[in-house]
């Protein structure tokens, strides 16, 4: 039996962990992989966490060894936490040895670099995404600050070093491997890379699941008329995602649909989404404002007669592939989101699952909005789609592959 070491930087007891990497090793367990997996848990999530997540872990003999994650200070707790997983992940080589590392972004890739440069070991790099150009384009890091130019530096290098050394390479966009196989400056192209986009649980988000009993209980609820429109938005309204423009948008809805309903299902402060109505003149009995944990999740978009989001299309976002495009086509319900995010066009396009905004202006809106209009969305094929796309069977599938063509040297 082949040992895989996953490294995540990101916690399991995270959102994120729960959705994106667990269920991953779940199937690859199950597929007869011997997985080892370190993550940086944060103290509050982990409290909470810890006790669900490593019942499943031992169900399907997931070897956990959670870490702790230290936010301060800037900088010198990454390095912190780098030196001792560093140390960690050497013990375990050195007590019982590693077939493979699977190293999720670049943080965790620096040990998958040092670990095949010091003792060979196969090293895959998961990149999820252009992580440094991510950190600018989200103005986590500003380039005008020295102490960020030269990390935004550091990771652009070790980037292309990554590239070149890893022996097999995950993205999540068509769009992004096209990007890395244009780099002339990385020999030996085209390097091998896999493209296995954010999955979905197609088995949790299943229309065939939802009872019209729940979804008349659900508008009742959120006292939402029976013969109103609900155009919804799922997720966390952060510096990626265009809250501004998505209630400019709704503006124009309302003007060929002014019965509607625009429902966020998020988490985060409401008073951020109600003052953005109030500035831009949306009467505040046209808002409603939900959090929703994820079993209740498919209910909540299985009420929403389209689903929208706007995400800031810049150069990191091409590689980037939004998790509810999936869970939204899987319920069979249209999106309505801009086009230059990832593969999110050539999806829509390839499965007639929604429409695309080109342009944030009132001219662009109105068109599609007159578009929805006519359009006929088959759910069936939306959910196809889905089945096609982000189906997490099919990415197990496609890390198996991965696994097997590392392990044997092809």
């Amino acid at each position: 039996m082949s040992r895989i070491l996953f490294l995540s930087y990101d916690g399991i007891t995270d959102p994120l962990g729960q959705s994106q990497v667990l269920p991953y090793l779940v199937g690859l367990s199950r597929s007869g992989y011997d997985i080892t997996l370190i993550s940086f848990e944060k103290p509050e999530r982990f409290t909470d966490g810890r006790t669900a997540i490593e019942q499943l872990c031992n169900a399907n003999q997931i070897h956990w060894h959670p870490m702790a994650y230290s936010r301060k200070p800037p900088v010198l707790s990454t390095l912190k936490d780098l030196f001792l997983l560093r140390m960690h992940v050497h013990k375990l080589h050195r007590d019982c040895p590693f077939d493979a590392l699977h190293c999720r972004s670049y943080i965790t890739g620096l040990i998958g670099q040092w670990m095949k440069r010091r003792f060979g070991v196969k090293w895959i790099f998961d990149m999820r995404g252009f992580w440094a150009d991510e950190r600018v384009d989200g103005k986590i890091w500003g380039l005008k600050n020295p102490l960020y130019r030269m990390i935004y530096r550091f990771f652009k290098k070790k980037e292309r070093q990554f590239i070149e050394e890893a022996d097999h390479i995950i993205s999540l966009t068509d769009q992004a491997r096209s990007i890395i196989h244009s780099w002339t400056i990385v020999p030996g192209q085209p390097v091998p890379i896999t493209v296995i986009p954010c999955c979905v649980d197609l088995r949790h988000f299943d229309p065939a699941s939802v009872a019209i009993s729940a979804k008349l209980s659900l508008r009742h609820k959120l006292n939402i008329p029976d013969t109103s429109r609900v155009i919804s938005y799922v997720g966390s309204i952060g510096s990626w995602y265009m809250l501004p423009e998505m209630m400019g948008f709704f503006v124009r809805w309302l003007l060929k649909f002014p019965d509607s309903i625009f429902l966020f299902i998020s988490q985060d402060d409401p008073a951020i989404i109600l003052q953005e109505a109030i500035k831009q003149g949306v009467s505040l009995d046209k808002i409603r404002i939900s959090g929703a944990i994820r079993p209740d999740m498919p209910t909540y978009i299985s009420i929403s007669d389209c689903s929208v989001f706007f995400i800031k299309p810049v150069f990191s976002k091409k590689a980037s592939s939004p998790t509810k495009q999936g869970e939204i086509m899987a319920m069979g319900v249209p999106v309505i989101c801009n086009s230059g995010v990832g593969d999110t066009d050539s999806v829509i396009r390839a499965w007639n699952s929604g429409l695309l905004v080109d342009q944030f202006t009132s001219t662009s809106y109105d068109q599609v909005i007159n578009d929805f209009q006519k359009a006929h969305f088959d759910t069936h094929a939306m959910r196809n789609g889905a089945v096609a796309f982000f189906s997490l069977d099919e990415g197990v599938n496609r890390y198996k592959n991965v696994y097997e063509r590392v392990l044997s040297g092809r």
